[in-house]
């Protein structure tokens, strides 16, 4: 009779103390964020994406990026764009340059191999003013982060300079909306 007391005085305690293990587990999970949500800041709900100002000479360049921007945080974050100036925080961009250069030729001098470069500006505002995006490299650098971007393209391929720009683009757009993650 007393083996089986035991055996159950076991396995009560050996319930509740599970139960208990169970009840401080999710206790201690309970206010943390987890997923893709938390990655981004919560008391932001939308983003103005005004046209990205151009100062090349390729006068699309801005409205392409704009599109591929917009894409890229509708597709990835919980932000709605909208066209209001007055939305929780605005994305502003300026092109700066865009370049070719030539890697490689043939024998007789024609280009085989280019690289396109791209670069940008960005500021991610918050409506109050506050800088919400910010360089990861060097803090408290500025309030603009400068964004560059190559493609490579073989013109004997039957590959284009508007085909590499638009590569670096869609790059360029995955790297400035990754900026706009919540930094831990």
């Amino acid at each position: 009779m007393i083996p089986i007391a035991l055996t159950r005085r076991t396995y009560h305690g050996l319930a509740f103390a599970a139960v208990g293990f169970t009840l401080w587990l999710s206790g201690g999970c309970a206010l943390y964020q987890y997923g893709p949500s938390s990655l981004y800041r919560s008391d932001i709900k939308t983003v103005h994406v005004p046209i990205v100002r151009n100062r090349t000479f390729r006068h699309d360049l801005g409205v392409r990026l704009t599109e591929a921007v917009v894409r890229e945080i509708e597709l990835r974050t919980p932000y709605k764009v909208t066209g209001d100036p007055n939305a929780d925080s605005s994305l502003l961009i300026e092109f700066n340059a865009e370049s070719k250069g030539v890697l490689t030729e043939t024998a007789s001098d024609d280009p085989r191999a280019l690289d396109m470069s791209v670069s940008v500006q960005a500021n991610w505002m918050s409506r109050q003013g506050e800088l919400l995006m910010q360089n990861t490299v060097v803090p408290n650098s500025g309030t603009l982060i400068a964004f560059g971007q190559t493609a490579r393209f073989v013109p004997e391929a039957g590959q284009s300079v508007d085909t590499a720009v638009q590569d670096a683009i869609e790059k360029l757009a995955s790297r400035i909306v990754s900026q706009m993650e919540f930094r831990w």
